[in-house]
């Protein structure tokens, strides 16, 4: 809901303040007084077109800022916070301003912001009606969402259904289009992880052979020099029993325990250099055994040299192509295999998908035909309606026609176009609203579209202007009482020359120029009861003080009042 707009240096608006409020505002004055700047301010706030030729002359650029009362958490809010912005205690404050030259610039929450961003909040925001500013319901999209809220909750179970099944045959079609797309790519994928798996398969390696294979490629590579000097440090541990003289560690360690032995009891620190001796003859004479066992194994053996070095080179073969090591591969074949059953299941998924696609396709078109039934029920009620409270506001051979055309491909709410069309009169053909009803026809016409679909499109701001042009009498009562029905659910701003639609206002604003020409902030008036009799009185007789003026003005507030109540 607007609660403030405050419009500078804009036609003949110098600076002024407009203070809004809940329901019914009328916004009334002299002819040249600014009034119709307001909507204008207002179409500038919500991303319409920036005209230059509007800045007032001499003021450099045109400003129009709006404070607005948006629920936290809501869609409104979220778009807010996504370009950067903020609310303050649920008010979004927006700015736009256009300079002399041309230049536009907005601003949304404090953070500036495309002017795109500002025209798309306004479908969640506000409703202008104006003879050059038909915003909302002109667009089809818009005209089928309302439709679809005014049919009920029978059409919006079968849209939740249809949709739903719309959403997951778009997911099958992607999935079924990207298996058939990629067919090539996938055989293709799928014969080479064949013939990895094939070969690998053939090789039968085993985790930690490469290892193993290595340690003892290189045992038996080295064999001659490893058992010769096996065989010399066992000669020099226990002594060579061809030699006339030994000289083996073995023995002399024995004999260096032996000296010590006799004398250990004298001493205690020798006693202990006895005991470590004893310790290295026990290692000594373990070392001197697994030598000699160790020597007496090794033996060159050129076939199995042979036979590790060839198994080594078909392993290298498989690392080069599927890892670093044995490990490595074994992995890659263990993932190789899982991918490549889920590509031979790709037929098997591929069946199964065209399967649930076509079923799905049988769903929508059911739900998609029980959405026309229900769309062509409401759009006959809807006519009706609208047709009947034409016959009101001095349209009395105008009829509104809600045409839905049903087409073959399905889209994300049906298979339906919805169209509003209007005949002005009988025997003419039903056209498009822009283009069947004058400005202030149009005006008029929305205003009966709004009323009808009261409650089911609600929009928390509706603005009016030229609503009343070419009318008077009873049918500018019946336009009032309208204007006044409608803001029980939502916030309405308008423009007006029409007494009796003024008086059915809950607020009444008055715009008034200076003596320089100008509208200032002074002038624009919220008027009270008294004020507004003499106001209405103007505006019925052109004169404040006319008795037979404020009788009538009294009249009129009066019998506004009783219709309110009532």
């Amino acid at each position: 809901m607007l609660e403030e707009v405050r419009i500078r240096g804009l036609g003949v608006i110098d600076d002024a303040v407009l203070e809004l409020s809940p329901g019914f505002t009328a916004v009334t004055g002299e002819t040249g007084a600014g009034k119709t700047m307001v909507v204008t301010g207002l179409g500038l706030l919500f991303g319409g077109r920036a005209d230059p030729q509007r800045v007032r002359p001499g003021a450099g650029r045109a400003l129009v800022e709006g404070r607005l009362a948006v629920p936290e958490g809501g869609r409104v809010a979220e778009r807010v916070a996504e370009a950067g912005g903020e609310l303050d205690d649920g008010v979004l404050i927006m700015n736009r301003s256009v300079s002399a030259e041309g230049r536009s610039r907005a601003t949304l929450g404090g953070r500036s912001a495309p002017v795109s961003l500002l025209a798309y909040l306004a479908d969640d925001l506000v409703a202008v009606h104006g003879q050059s500013d038909q915003q909302r319901l002109l667009r089809a999209e818009r005209q089928r969402a309302s439709l679809d809220r005014y049919a009920g909750p029978d059409l919006a179970r079968a849209l939740g259904a249809y949709t739903a099944a719309y959403r997951r045959h778009r997911e099958v079609a992607d999935e079924l289009a990207e298996i058939t797309e990629r067919a090539r790519e996938r055989a293709q994928e799928a014969d080479l992880l064949r013939f990895g798996l094939e070969e690998i398969s053939a090789a039968e390696p085993v985790s930690g052979e490469d290892a193993e294979l290595l340690a003892e490629d290189t045992r038996l590579s080295h064999a001659d020099a490893l058992r010769v000097a096996a065989t010399t440090a066992h000669e020099a541990l226990t002594g060579d029993p061809a030699a006339e003289v030994q000289a083996d560690a073995v023995g002399l360690l024995a004999a260096a325990r032996q000296a010590l032995s006799a004398v250990r009891e004298h001493d205690a620190s020798l006693a202990a250099v006895a005991d470590r001796l004893d310790e290295i003859s026990y290692l000594l004479g373990d070392a001197a055994t697994e030598i000699a066992s160790y020597a007496g194994s090794v033996e060159a053996d050129p076939a199995r040299l042979a036979a590790v070095q060839e198994r080594r080179a078909l392993l290298g073969q498989l690392c080069r192509k599927y890892g670093e090591t044995v490990d490595d591969v074994l992995a890659w074949a263990e993932n190789a295999a899982k991918r490549l059953a889920e590509l031979d299941g790709d037929d098997d998924r591929g069946e199964a998908l065209r399967a649930e696609q076509a079923e799905l396709a049988e769903t929508m078109d059911g739900l998609a035909a029980e959405l026309t039934g229900l769309r062509t029920a409401a759009a006959e009620r809807f006519g009706s309606a609208v047709t009947a409270e034409l016959t009101e506001l001095a349209m009395p051979h105008a009829r509104v026609e809600v045409r839905v055309t049903t087409g073959e491909e399905f889209g994300p709410n049906g298979r339906d176009d919805i169209e509003l069309l209007m005949a002005p009169h009988p025997g003419s053909p039903a056209l498009a609203l822009h283009k069947g009803a004058s400005g202030g026809e149009l005006s008029r016409v929305m205003l009966a579209i709004e009323v009808v679909f009261a409650g089911a499109d609600p929009v928390p701001t509706f603005v009016f202007d030229e609503v009343d042009a070419g009318v008077g009498g009873k049918a500018a009562v019946e336009i009032g009482r309208r204007l006044a029905r409608l803001a029980r659910n939502s916030q309405v701003i308008v423009v007006t020359h029409l007494p009796q639609v003024a008086a059915f206002a809950d607020n009444h604003l008055v715009v008034r120029k200076s003596q320089e020409g100008t509208v200032t902030e002074s002038g624009v008036t919220r008027l009270d009861r008294a004020a507004r009799a003499r106001e209405l009185s103007r505006m019925l007789a052109g004169l404040e003080d006319s008795e037979l003026g404020r009788a009538h003005a009294e009249e009129l507030l009066s019998m506004a009042e009783r219709d309110r109540v009532g």
